[in-house]
C-alpha cells in the first residue's frame, strides 16, 4: 500500500500505538467509529432533509445491521425504506 509517510514519522507514529494501552486503543476505535457514523449521519440528514430524528437513526442503522435485523427489531426494511 502506498505511503507518502516519511518513514521517520511513520516508525514513530508506529511506536506510539505500540505504546498505547488496549482501553487506549479501544477509546481510540471509539472515536473513529463515531467519526464515521456522524459523516454518514450528515450524509442522511441532506439526502433525506425532512427526516425525522427516529428515521434518521434508523438509516444510519440500516448501515451498520443486516436487513433482517432492521425489519425483526425496528420494523423497518432497507430494501423499501431505504438506508
Amino acid at each position: 500500500m502506498p505511503n507518502d509517510t516519511h518513514p521517520r514519522i511513520d516508525a514513530m507514529m508506529v511506536e506510539a500505538c505500540r505504546r498505547m494501552t488496549p482501553a487506549e486503543k479501544f477509546a481510540r476505535i471509539q472515536a473513529l467509529n463515531e467519526g464515521v457514523l456522524q459523516m454518514a449521519a450528515a450524509r442522511i440528514r441532506r439526502e433525506y432533509e425532512p427526516a425525522c430524528e427516529r428515521e434518521l437513526r434508523l438509516r444510519v442503522a440500516a448501515l451498520w445491521l443486516d436487513d433482517g435485523t432492521m425489519r425483526h427489531a425496528f420494523d423497518w426494511d432497507p430494501e423499501v425504506q431505504g438506508r
